[in-house]
């Protein structure tokens, strides 16, 4: 049973509502004199701390847009099926996607601080305990400013409890924040009563470990360009006990969720307000909980996974003179066979070039390009014309479906996969939507623990770190134990995967990220890193796309200060020592 999560409900019935962001005691129910005087509310009050963590996520009532996987909607692997002002040009600092998100982890960061205060002042837990607890919250907080810093570079650092009037500090610097960050997480790794790491029976599981801690560490270094001590960081979470799971088709399950290659989880159970939205926003209509397919594949992340043999997958290949119709006649490749005679007629006028179409086949010929490919493409996105295993009609009759183009209706049999965007064909997510009608009860709470951090992520983060030291040698064989798991050729194994250089290496690395955290919420934050951005995401014509690469919505890229994510203009109404990033109005 996940701990974090009982406790969690322990604290909803104690406060009933979220207590105010600047409220000193984290419980509204508790005073500040009572929190943290028996062991008990020690426990509570700590896992008030992790339940942070969740302030982004929707319950039953209400669907949110910032639970962390959902930003990768901003970036180039992942899209949304409505236009996003981040990418369309016209997004304001007032916008709430700022301030929301600013918000929840101030308020996270909040909770750490009172428990970091008023735990050796108050807490009768024994004295083991304490030192552990305040190990995990200092954690916590650092988590919670490596998300700020990530997003806003610079934010003010708290390390005590304060009320709003308080609340005036300057920015401090992007690196200030940083090295407040590293001071955290080594206090982690050296506390004694924090464990390496937590097996799938303890007690414990869920909480934050040494593992953890060096994971995050080494992540800040690698904004800090110190990349000997983050590979340093990475090789000591190997130590720790972490390790690739030898199968990545059924890692992002409930079965494998505590496997020792999550070092830490966002913890999420099938019921009422403790399950994560991802179900609701990857699945389609055709899923037993008839979802509804917000989020959605690129086709330029399904481009990017290779041939089996590590050759660059290139359409000419499979179809020759793919390359040479415009966007829109390529529609007719994508088909389905033994079209009516008024979809043949619609298609033509969408534009699709109709000479090309094969009555009997045209499925068939399409089918081979998702063939002898990169075996994570079909274990990650729903291609055309391969089926998903759900239910008919929502109900719990097991039905078979086939993602069809165009759409025409659920059947029993062999009917059509059914979306909320069957005017438009894009791909779909298959990781981590629950397939049949046993294993999930309601779209709005999915039982799959979100992954935050993983060991395949230190393994590429520690390629990369060792590349960027000139390496590269050493950096190959850390990334071909993530290939070898994904059962694709190793780099180096032949023509297609001879690495040239560290320049060469550098961009394969960046693939392989974008490849096998696609849908977690790690790709954006990369690519903000990298500063590739704007390169992949804003290229001329792209936007939202259906799978020939018809533009539905063009993006905008109105600057290079999109990097940033502004201070939230109603967060300088309140702080007038804050300042705002460059290119942004309040």
């Amino acid at each position: 049973m996940k701990r974090i999560l009982i406790f969690i409900f322990s604290i909803i019935l104690i406060t009933g509502c979220r207590s105010d962001l600047l409220d000193t005691s984290p419980y509204s129910a508790i005073s500040s004199e009572t929190m943290w005087t028996t062991d008990n509310l020690t426990d509570l009050g700590v896992t008030g701390v992790y339940a942070a963590l969740r302030l982004g996520i929707g319950s039953s009532s209400k669907t949110s847009p910032y639970e962390l996987y959902e930003t990768d909607r901003f970036g180039f692997t992942c899209q949304t099926r409505s236009d996003e002002s981040l990418l369309n040009g016209t997004i304001t600092s007032g916008n709430g996607l700022f301030s929301t998100m600013w918000q929840n982890f101030y308020e996270g960061i909040q909770r750490a601080n009172n428990a970091i205060k008023y735990i050796p002042l108050r807490s009768p837990s024994d004295e083991d305990k304490k030192a552990r607890y305040i190990a995990e919250c200092k954690f916590l907080r650092a988590y919670f400013y490596y998300r700020l810093n990530q997003l806003y570079k610079g934010v003010p650092i708290y390390l005590e409890p304060f009320t709003a009037e308080e609340a005036t500090k300057a920015r401090s610097t992007e690196k200030e924040v940083w090295n407040q960050i590293i001071t955290d997480l080594t206090d982690c790794i050296n506390e004694e009563n924090l464990p390496n790491f937590y097996a799938t029976s303890a007690s414990d599981y869920g909480h934050v470990t040494k593992g953890a801690a060096y994971t995050l560490r080494g992540k800040v270094y690698m904004y800090l360009k110190e990349w000997k001590l983050a590979a340093d960081d990475f090789s000591k979470v190997k130590e720790c006990g972490y390790s690739l799971f030898s199968d990545y088709k059924t890692l992002f399950t409930v079965a494998n969720e505590q496997c020792p290659e999550f070092i830490f989880s966002i913890q999420n159970i099938g019921t009422q307000d403790y399950g994560g939205s991802v179900q609701l926003y990857y699945g389609s209509r055709s899923a037993y909980t008839s979802d509804w397919n917000y989020y959605m594949p690129t086709p330029d992340l399904v481009d990017l996974y290779e041939n089996i043999d590590g050759s660059k997958f290139n359409w000419d290949d499979v179809i020759p003179g793919y390359s040479s119709l415009t966007v829109a006649e390529r529609e007719v490749y994508f088909l389905r066979d033994s079209l009516t005679v008024g979809e043949q007629s619609a298609a033509a006028t969408r534009g699709a070039k109709m000479s090309l179409y094969l009555y009997t086949g045209n499925e068939a010929r399409i089918l081979k390009a998702y063939e002898n490919r990169d075996p994570r493409l079909k274990q990650t996105v729903i291609t055309p014309y391969s089926t998903f295993t759900g239910a008919y009609q929502n109900t719990k009759t097991v039905a078979i479906a086939t993602l069809r183009w165009p759409y025409r209706s659920q059947k029993l049999i062999n009917g059509d996969i059914q979306t909320d965007t069957q005017n438009y064909f894009y791909y779909l997510y298959r990781k981590f939507v629950i397939e049949g009608v046993t294993d999930i009860e309601s779209r709005n709470y999915s039982p799959i623990d979100m992954p935050i951090f993983r060991y395949a992520d230190v393994v590429l983060a520690w390629a990369e770190a060792l590349n960027e030291q000139g390496l590269t040698s050493e950096a190959i064989i850390k990334v071909n134990e993530v290939r070898e798991r994904a059962g694709i050729a190793l780099l180096n194994s032949n023509s297609y995967t001879t690495v040239t250089g560290q320049e060469d290496l550098r961009k394969r690395i960046q693939n392989e990220r974008s490849i096998e955290f696609a849908g977690e919420g790690v790709n954006y934050f990369d690519q903000l890193r990298w500063g590739i951005w704007k390169e992949k995401t804003f290229y001329s014509g792209n936007g939202r796309k259906q799978v020939w690469g018809g533009v539905v919505s063009e993006y905008s890229y109105k600057g290079d200060y999109l990097y940033t994510w502004p201070v939230p203009a109603s967060e300088i109404q309140i702080n007038p020592n804050l300042t705002q990033n460059e290119g942004w109005i309040n």
